[in-house]
């Protein structure tokens, strides 16, 4: 697998549309759907969260009504019900699909690539492009956890402590082969998730600057490798420095 990755080439290599997504979830939810030609439910499917996306990264997701959902999507009330029978059951679909889809992509690109660096880089990358591909999910996903049922509200967490173990493991890999310096790798991990949050929640800050997903995606990676490179033999760790280093007792 080639190591490095665009934005242009992940998009091909990743079938990421709202139809895709749609499709997998109405073929994952054969029984509660009611509607069993899966054009048409695709179809709708995808006006139905398509609209709530809309509504609810404008709004939030407590505040859009069912009639503001059958407005935006162009489907009855009835035929909303055909789909679920909930706001809630809504919120949780979207949700579980998106954490499906996310958990999928992130590990399929970096399955065969063994090198630490390598591996750091590529789930980085992955990670922000996928949050580009499915910017108003991850934005969703991110502002409405805290609306979820307690189950769903726990998967949530489940999932974000998943991409941070991805990056710990890997930290802990380069370690292990010695091309990483000995860090808190958790706390690392914690910090590399919040820079990869940071550009879909604040894209409007990186648009203003004309900074694109693959700039961010580089200066990610080129911050994480200057603060895990492995310090010259004859040189002291920050955490090992004294006050003898120079500065004041305090």
């Amino acid at each position: 697998m080639d190591n490095d990755l665009n934005f242009e080439t992940f998009k091909g290599l990743v079938s990421l549309s709202m139809e895709d997504l749609c499709r997998e979830l109405f073929l994952g939810n054969r029984e509660s759907i009611r509607i069993k030609k899966e054009q048409v439910a695709v179809r709708n499917l995808v006006k139905i969260f398509n609209a709530a996306l809309t509504i609810s990264n404008a709004k939030g997701f407590t505040a859009m009504s069912l009639r503001d959902l059958s407005k935006e999507a162009g489907l009855s009330m009835g035929a909303l019900y055909t789909y679920f029978s909930s706001k809630e059951e809504l919120l949780d679909m979207i949700q579980r699909q998106g954490r499906l889809v996310v958990k999928r992509v992130l590990l399929s690109q970096i399955n065969g690539i063994d090198d630490p660096r390598n591996r750091l880089k590529r789930i980085i990358q992955a990670h922000l492009f996928l949050s580009e591909v499915m910017q108003p999910w991850f934005y969703f996903s991110y502002m409405e956890t805290k609306n979820l049922a307690k189950q769903e509200h726990k998967r949530a967490i489940e999932s974000e402590i998943f991409t941070e173990k991805i990056l710990t493991d890997i930290i802990q890999q380069g370690q292990d082969a010695k091309a990483f310096r000995p860090v808190q790798k958790e706390l690392a991990g914690a910090v590399i998730k919040a820079m990869l949050q940071d550009w879909y929640l604040k894209r409007w800050k990186y648009a203003g600057r004309k900074i694109t997903v693959e700039k961010y995606a580089d200066f990610v990676v080129d911050l994480i490798y200057t603060y895990l490179a492995p310090l010259p033999a004859n040189s002291i760790p920050r955490s090992a420095k004294t006050k003898h280093d120079g500065m004041p007792d305090l």
